[in-house]
């Protein structure tokens, strides 16, 4: 949960919606920027929580510094943000399968999970990219078209001029939410493999060696 003063919902849910667009159907080949766009997001929350309700200006302020380090750090660390995406899998799985049976993941399957996926995701990265931008765009795009919406069940649920904004929740008690966000991230993923994702293979080819 994320507080953000209430001017802030529509300039917002206007970046969730493209960023997501971007990232759900053109991730993988553009990678870059799909990081660039999730690292402004990511440090716009982080920093921005770090002040109370009634700071208005202090939050929209931290949120753009914040944003800005955030996109800084993740467009230059490509391969990082390869490893933390087959990581976020990762992990994602484990909470998945503990789901399934009713159990609270261990967080030492949750550690290994995430290695294997930053492993994984380093050999087969451009799958691991597909899966990672084609479900992660789509919950962000569904985030900024109910934040957009302004209803006070979904993205936002607005009290005077505070927005306080559910990133992973976007509109409680609504049970398609799920439903949406699986079959947006599998039309992604569908695109992405068969039209916008590139190249087969590694994104990045190791040169062969040619004989002089």
């Amino acid at each position: 949960m994320t507080v953000f003063p209430l001017s802030a919902q529509i300039p917002a849910a206007i970046i969730l919606i493209v960023g997501g667009t971007i990232s759900c159907f053109f991730g993988h080949r553009l990678f870059r920027v799909v990081l660039g766009i999730a690292g402004f997001i990511l440090g716009w929350l982080l920093a921005s929580s770090l002040f109370g309700a009634s700071d208005g200006n202090l939050i929209l302020g931290a949120g753009l510094v914040g944003g800005l380090l955030g996109a800084s750090l993740l467009f230059a660390a490509y391969y990082v943000g390869v490893a933390l995406a087959g990581a976020g899998l990762g992990v994602l799985a484990a909470h998945l399968v503990a789901g399934a049976t009713r159990s609270d993941p261990n967080f030492l399957v949750i550690v290994v999970c995430a290695i294997i996926g930053s492993i994984a995701s380093m050999y087969l990265q451009r799958y691991f990219i597909i899966v990672f931008t084609a479900f992660g765009g789509a919950m962000t795009l569904i985030d900024g078209v109910m934040a957009s919406l302004g209803n006070r069940a979904a993205a936002a649920a607005v009290s005077g001029d505070i927005w306080v904004f559910y990133p992973l929740n976007p509109a409680p008690g609504q049970k398609w939410v799920p439903y949406a966000w699986a079959v947006l991230g599998l039309i992604g993923a569908v695109v992405q493999m068969g039209w916008t994702g590139g190249e087969k293979g590694r994104v990045v080819r190791r040169r062969r060696n040619v004989a002089t």
